[in-house]
């Protein structure tokens, strides 16, 4: 008994491998299936959808030609490895829930046989979505969790192609380091964070490298992410004054946190964000000018993009597509369905082992790309050793570019509330 079920384990195995995509595993074949695992719906369905529409215009761009766009497989219709077949992406809605994103894993993987899976948005999410396919043995491809414990799980189907928290926290503390130098007066840090897989590794994080840094954390605050009132917690941070004040909040958090701010007249000098809710268009339009002078990392910018023609392109074809201008959220799920296309070329099959194999060794150089970064490889932990970010403040319902020097398109406004005079 034992031995007919290992031999039919193995047959329904080879059998969904085959279904992906209808080919023999090399040359050509009708289509290939990816999953796209986002929160489309519950409190992060804008930012879920934002990100949705970054991986559909990849998709377009990988679909149709696209002659004069220099981004791999922007020329030419399909991915010529495979005899020109079309990308077709499947999405599942996580509704920002851990157990139902690893649900949509088993879905989209045994029942509509998805080559490989990207997503999904969210830190905690995208861990035990990520596990499950790892456990399925599908490469999957994450664009915009930052969370470092992700890569250090030692999964081999696992792979990031933007910055972890690390990354921005080392480039917002360079940028604390410039100001100080302009004249600045920054003495001490606080933390304020969701009480999740994101906010607390980002809090870690956030304390590990402003030790390195010498700038002590005064205050570190955690919050529940459904919490109708932020007053308390805001009353903690103000206890301490520090001058910096480091945030890991989603949309709806963000929102209550610069409202709360605004209410009980108190705003730190600086206010550095981990993106998410302060990258999502609701942010601004939510707020208006109570979100002027809040700054946060950032992976892309519209500034940079201008600066580069691929990129200001895609910008372009963005903004025609939906009406909305291209953010940090699509434009890094734009990235990583891409890389994760040309490496499925590069492998000219839609078996997982040969999708990851190729993975391992993509490498695609910064200016192939539109995103702020030397390239796109992969070191053995899955993570993309090229990814960077950039630090924006919110100037007149708008992010400008502020940090780095060589990219800053504006003179940061220090302490933050004259950005609301």
């Amino acid at each position: 008994m034992r031995k007919i079920t290992s031999i039919t384990a193995v047959l329904v195995l080879a059998a969904a491998l085959a279904g992906c995509g209808g080919s023999d595993g090399a040359g050509a074949t009708d289509e290939v299936k990816l999953a796209g695992l986002w929160p489309l719906s519950g409190p992060n369905a804008t930012q879920g959808t934002d990100v949705l529409h970054g991986a559909e215009l990849a998709v377009e761009i990988v679909n149709n030609d696209h002659p004069g766009l220099d981004l791999p497989l922007g020329p030419g219709k399909g991915l010529p490895g495979l005899g020109g077949a079309p990308v077709k992406l499947i999405t599942g809605d996580t509704q920002g829930k851990p157990e139902v994103g690893a649900g949509e894993v088993d879905r989209l993987v045994t029942g509509e046989k998805v080559a490989a899976v990207i997503g999904s948005y969210q830190s905690g999410v995208t861990l035990t979505a990520s596990q499950r396919a790892e456990r399925l043995g599908v490469p999957f491809v994450n664009e915009a969790s930052s969370s470092v414990a992700l890569t250090e799980r030692g999964l081999k189907w696992f792979f990031r192609t933007g910055p972890t928290d690390e990354t921005f926290a080392r480039s917002m503390f360079d940028y604390l380091k410039a100001r100080q130098a302009a004249g600045d007066q920054i003495r001490s840090v606080g933390v304020f964070h969701s009480n999740d897989q994101f906010g607390n590794d980002g809090a870690g994080v956030t304390e590990k490298v402003a030790a390195e840094a010498g700038l002590p954390v005064s205050v570190n605050v955690g919050f529940d992410p459904t919490a109708a009132d932020l007053g308390s917690q805001v009353a903690q941070v103000r206890s301490k004054s520090p001058d910096v004040l480091f945030v890991l909040a989603y949309t709806d958090a963000a929102i209550k946190l610069m409202k709360t701010l605004d209410q009980l007249d108190y705003y730190p000098p600086a206010l550095l964000a981990y993106g998410t809710g302060f990258a999502d268009p609701a942010f601004a339009t939510g707020l208006g000018a109570l979100a002027d002078g809040a700054s946060t990392r950032a992976a892309w910018s519209g500034e940079i993009a201008e600066k580069r023609p691929a990129a200001k392109t895609v910008a372009e074809l963005f903004q025609q597509r939906y009406g909305a201008p291209m953010t940090e959220n699509s434009a890094r799920a734009f990235t990583a369905v891409l890389a994760l296309a040309q490496a499925i070329d590069t492998a000219k099959s839609v078996e997982p082992a040969k999708i990851r194999d190729a993975l391992r060794g993509l490498d695609i150089p910064g200016d192939k790309t539109i995103m702020p970064w030397t390239g796109i490889r992969f070191d053995d932990k899955g993570q993309n050793t090229g990814a960077a970010g950039v630090v924006e403040q919110m100037i007149e319902g708008k992010y400008r570019v502020v940090f780095p020097a060589e990219l800053s398109s504006v003179q940061p406004i220090w302490p933050m509330n004259k950005a609301q005079q």
